[in-house]
């Protein structure tokens, strides 16, 4: 991954080819993070996506909630608020986490931030697909078949909750090196928050207009609602949009974009001093 820079000049093809190899051998190193057995990192990250719709699916009993969900597939609506959750915040942590420009991973000359931006969202997209896809295969295959009403679009709200939480993420990344406890407290208490405010507890239409004031400044909060639109036949989103996602998608990148080549060009490997 680290060889010497060719001295010979490529054309756009070759460097996009180098780029996207680069890519590729950061990604698989964020995706063995985890673990050092990709598999057994993988079959972790399944789990933890088992035990969060466990919990979900215990809580909705016990709290009588059951009756409130969407007319159909009950599992199936608490996996898709819970799928969309965690891609979200899931990307936010990662991107957030990434290595900025101050890390060691700089020092080698094919290496650069935007790689680490694109290699830390892809490893969260990577291994979030595969979780969701184990989860409902197993539960398509041995416990009742499942239908989804609009498949195409619910895959690009999937993606569309990913894009935005790594936007969000990149902007948080690009801001770490100028107040690094801050920065880490504001995603934590983001990814905390959206335990109730994403929306996947209840259903959206059900909620007095005093509530939905109280999330709808939430991307994931439409992205969720919008998705279980796609999923079941007899539900329409009629309080949440997808232009607002896309909307703070697009910002936040732009933002994002701006902040990190500003902090690029005044980063110092003296601000990590003592950290």
């Amino acid at each position: 991954m680290f060889k010497a820079a060719e001295s010979r000049k490529t054309g756009r093809l070759g460097s996009a080819i180098s780029l996207l190899e680069r890519i590729y051998h950061a990604t698989v190193r964020n995706v063995r993070k985890s673990h050092g057995n990709a598999m057994v990192g993988l079959l972790l990250n399944v789990f933890q996506t088992v035990l969060l719709v466990g919990v979900f699916y215990i809580m909705f009993e016990l709290l009588n909630m059951r009756r409130l969900a969407i007319r159909g597939d009950f599992l199936l609506y608490v996996m898709s608020g819970v799928f969309m959750f965690l891609t979200h915040t899931k990307a936010v942590g990662a991107v957030s986490g990434a290595e900025g420009p101050t890390s060691p991973m700089m020092k080698h000359a094919p290496m650069n931030t935007v790689i680490s931006i694109m290699a830390a969202a892809l490893s969260s997209l990577y291994l979030q697909v595969l979780s969701a896809a184990i989860v409902l295969w197993v539960y398509h295959a041995a416990v009742q078949p499942i239908t989804i009403h609009n498949p195409a679009k619910t895959l690009g709200i999937f993606l569309l909750a990913w894009g935005s939480g790594a936007t969000i993420g990149m902007v948080l990344l690009a801001a770490k090196p100028w107040w690094p406890s801050g920065v880490m407290m504001i995603s934590t208490v983001y990814q905390r928050v959206n335990m109730i405010a994403s929306g996947k507890m209840f259903v959206v239409n059900m909620l007095p207009g005093s509530m939905i004031g109280l999330f709808d400044w939430n991307p994931l909060f439409h992205c969720i609602d919008q998705a279980r639109g796609a999923i079941f036949l007899n539900y329409e989103p009629r309080y949440t949009s997808l232009s607002y996602p896309v909307i703070v998608t697009l910002c936040c990148l732009m933002l994002g974009l701006m902040l990190e080549f500003y902090t690029r060009r005044h980063a110092s490997l003296s601000w990590g001093a003592g950290k």
